[in-house]
């Protein structure tokens, strides 16, 4: 295992970036917050890589390897949060369509992958032709598959995306802006042409999974645009926890919450979508589904002509069952979203999307999803961030696992 004294003897001349006297001694930080830079300038870093496919508690390790001074082009940035998304877990598995590159660029024995999609990150220097980011500034990634667990990296400016403005913003909303709510701005966005001028609050989406982060983005933006939602949510594990979630998710700005067994139950859903519908006066123009199977087939029914379901998960690992007649009748049109696909695609737009959301979250109109920080210090065991990675599947967290660097 790999640490701060074995870096000492190994990698030559190293000092704590803080000098501390010997007089002063006692006011050093404590080791797992100390980073060690070389007399060359070279930054120690740790890395969470794999270079098999498989459960994430079987494969993950944490590499240390040293980062150069940034030349030209490159930025030298340290970790400040990075969320652990199901994606991330499926790509370790090597189920999910994109796959990593496998390198030995960090100096592993063996090729190998670095963990993670997203995250925030601080400046620590730049090379002599970087132009638009300074030291202390805070970025994410403008693209997909640049590996995120790890406490030090190396970019080019290029892949980066600096956060103009980060007043009133924390790392873990910088940190957690470019997958869940990017998915959601543009769902709503891109597919439905709404009407925004003669029936401003009088159209509808409906969506599963209303409690992931996706759904109460969706929520909340919809909300902004004049949007009526739909919601459908699991049943938790008592009554009294169901509608503690249903309040939870009104108080978003949700029009209505229902639960699975009120969707699936044909009666009651369609009594519940006259009523809300004033009889069918405002129309369900789009459906955003992540769930699959029944789910999906039961929002279908409940669509307006000439509109459109977009499908960004899978997690009932079932297929799309769709009634012929409500393509022949109803002409409606089924589409998938891959927000890592839309934003290798779409880089700048990218931008445009992360900044209107922050600037909502700067004023309070958009909220962060419920987290659970999951601290990373230097000393931290491979084992125990391994285990967090593990626990992403298990569904029903009180809040999405986000590693937050405690180190220089």
């Amino acid at each position: 295992m790999f640490s701060a004294r074995a870096t000492l003897r190994t990698a030559g001349q190293l000092r704590p970036v803080r000098a501390v006297s010997a007089s002063n001694a006692s006011f050093r930080l404590p080791l797992d917050r100390r980073r060690y830079i070389s007399a060359y300038g070279y930054t120690q870093a740790k890395a969470l890589v794999y270079s098999n496919y498989g459960e994430p508690k079987d494969v993950l390790s944490l590499h240390a390897h040293s980062i150069s001074p940034p030349h030209h082009s490159q930025v030298n940035v340290r970790l400040l949060a990075a969320p652990l998304n199901p994606a991330d877990v499926n790509q370790i598995q090597g189920v999910y369509p994109s796959k990593p590159t496998f390198t030995t660029t960090l100096g592993t024995s063996t090729p190998s992958a670095i963990g993670g999609n997203e995250a925030a990150f601080e400046v620590l220097s730049t090379g002599s032709g970087v132009k638009s980011l300074t030291k202390g500034d805070w970025v994410i990634m403008k693209r997909t598959g640049m590996g995120t667990w790890r406490t030090h990296a190396q970019f080019d400016e290029a892949a980066l995306i600096k956060i103009e403005d980060r007043s009133n913003l924390t790392p873990l909303q910088v940190g957690t802006v470019g997958v869940n709510p990017v998915t959601a701005y543009r769902m709503l966005r891109d597919f439905c042409a709404w009407d925004w001028i003669s029936k401003p609050g009088e159209e509808w989406a409906i969506q599963n999974g209303a409690n992931s982060g996706v759904g109460r983005a969706v929520i909340q933006l919809a909300r902004e645009w004049g949007i009526k939602t739909l919601n459908v949510i699991r049943e938790r594990d008592t009554p009294a926890e169901t509608e503690a979630l249903k309040n939870d998710l009104l108080a978003l700005g949700a029009t209505v919450v229902v639960t699975e067994a009120q969707l699936l139950s044909s009666k009651t859903f369609r009594e519940i979508v006259h009523e809300a519908t004033r009889q069918g006066k405002e129309p369900i123009r789009l459906a955003l589904n992540c769930v699959g199977g029944p789910s999906a087939t039961a929002m279908l029914k409940v669509l307006a002509p000439e509109s459109r379901m977009v499908t960004y998960g899978a997690m009932a690992k079932q297929p799309l069952t769709l009634p012929s007649g409500l393509l022949i009748f109803k002409n409606l049109a089924l589409n998938g979203f891959w927000v890592s696909k839309w934003s290798d695609k779409n880089p700048a737009q990218k931008t445009e999307t992360v900044n209107d959301i922050l600037r909502l979250t700067r004023a309070g109109r958009f909220k962060d999803i419920p987290v659970q920080e999951v601290k990373w210090g230097w000393e931290t065991e491979a084992a125990t961030l391994a285990t967090e990675v593990q626990g992403t599947l298990s569904g029903r967290r009180s809040g999405k696992s986000v590693f937050v660097y405690e180190g220089d």
